[in-house]
């Protein structure tokens, strides 16, 4: 059976784009101001002129935001489908227009060394430059803008509702936040003004210089380290390795708090040989204490002939990457179990008891042991983040 584009998916889907996280979120309708209620309307979008392209011959442009350098002709588009060559100009279609708008507790990034127990207000526009066989938010990430409901949002409006929702990050997830860095690059701004921190949860694929743009307004990054193989990227993502791995290196390199997530697929990236080489690479390039969260894979997308992920095969995965030396080590998706919870390295006390996204007990005194006193890496406190705008 022919594989079906990523395109014929969303176009034949039974749920279709009716089905954006837009529609279920809790802050489907919020009130921005007294009396008025933003509202998703289908197909709305944002336009913004992009500082990340090069004129080529005539009037093509080399766009220059991720790896992909994609040459896009006028009136085309780039691989994310929400930039645009209009006679000569590269602009971005999800400007102010995000299609998801949700409350989540800061675990859910995942971030567990970030505020633990805090609300982050989520948000993510239509697109994606990576097209991951396993995405649970195909239904957006492989969408235009056109096709799903968006709300208007500005800026200014999401540090208000995230203010007014008392939540002390802003996260950009759900699908690859690249694609909306300019979005991105605005709110992190006006957050750090407010003493909101911005995180976000990417893929990794984006080139030096916007990362660098991105750096000088962010909290705290979550990166999918989601295979350690260029053949697994290849076919599993269409993406590729080297690129990934420098950006976790030069976020590491800036100062920002950094954690990665490793989705385990059954029979696609959990040869334990491959992960303890990724292991070690972490521990050697990022050190230690770098948090890494190994993640429980369920049917999606292209993949719904996978079984689940065997919870044998990541307490596997934790026990290679603990004897390699990684302090800070979970399973994710496995609710109730005890690697959730965040233990001292040095005397193995357990520090924050996690169920979920739920923390029943946290004993860190300032961020410390409180039974060897061993500082424990993350942020504890909204004061550890140095704004560098």
């Amino acid at each position: 059976m022919p594989e079906i584009t990523r395109r014929e998916l969303i176009k034949k889907s039974g749920k279709g784009i009716l089905a954006c996280l837009a529609m279920s979120t809790g802050l489907a309708f919020p009130r921005v101001s007294k009396g008025a209620v933003l509202r998703p309307v289908k197909g709305k979008l944002g336009v913004k002129l992009s500082p990340y392209y090069v004129p080529l011959d005539g009037k093509t442009i080399k766009c220059v935001l991720c790896p992909r350098e994609c040459e896009v002709d006028p009136g085309e588009r780039g691989y994310c489908e929400v930039r645009e060559n209009r006679d000569g100009k590269y602009y971005s279609l999800v400007y102010g227009n995000p299609c998801a708008v949700q409350v989540d507790p800061i675990e859910k990034k995942p971030l567990f060394h970030v505020l633990p127990g805090t609300k982050s207000f989520s948000i993510a526009t239509a697109g994606c430059n990576l097209d991951c066989k396993f995405c649970q938010n195909w239904e957006i990430s492989q969408a235009r803008p056109e096709e799903t409901f968006n709300f208007q949002l500005s800026p200014e409006q999401v540090v208000k509702l995230a203010r007014k929702t008392r939540c002390a990050t802003i996260a950009s997830t759900y699908v690859e936040p690249t694609v909306f860095i300019e979005y991105m690059l605005d709110i992190g701004k006006l957050a750090g003004k407010s003493g909101i921190i911005k995180i976000y949860h990417s893929n990794g694929f984006i080139r030096p210089q916007p990362l660098k743009d991105l750096l000088k307004v962010l909290g705290a990054a979550c990166i999918d380290l989601k295979g350690f193989t260029d053949k697994y990227y290849r076919e599993v993502t269409e993406g590729e390795l080297e690129p990934v791995l420098d950006t976790i290196k030069a976020i590491h390199n800036y100062g920002t708090h950094l954690e990665l997530v490793n989705l385990v697929l059954p029979g696609k990236n959990d040869n334990m040989d491959e992960i303890k080489k990724m292991c070690q690479w972490i521990k050697t390039n990022v050190g230690p204490d770098v948090p890494l969260h190994f993640s429980r894979f369920y049917p999606r997308y292209k993949l719904k002939h996978l079984p689940p992920t065997p919870i044998a095969t990541l307490e596997k995965a934790r026990e290679v990457a603990l004897s390699v030396g990684l302090h800070y080590v979970y399973i994710g998706n496995v609710p109730g179990h005890e690697a959730e919870n965040t233990y001292c390295p040095k005397c193995h006390e357990m520090l924050i008891h996690r169920v979920g996204y739920r923390i029943v007990k946290n004993t860190l005194k300032n961020g410390h042991c409180p039974n060897c006193g061993t500082k424990i890496a993350g942020i504890w406190s909204r004061k550890e983040v140095k704004w560098q705008m």
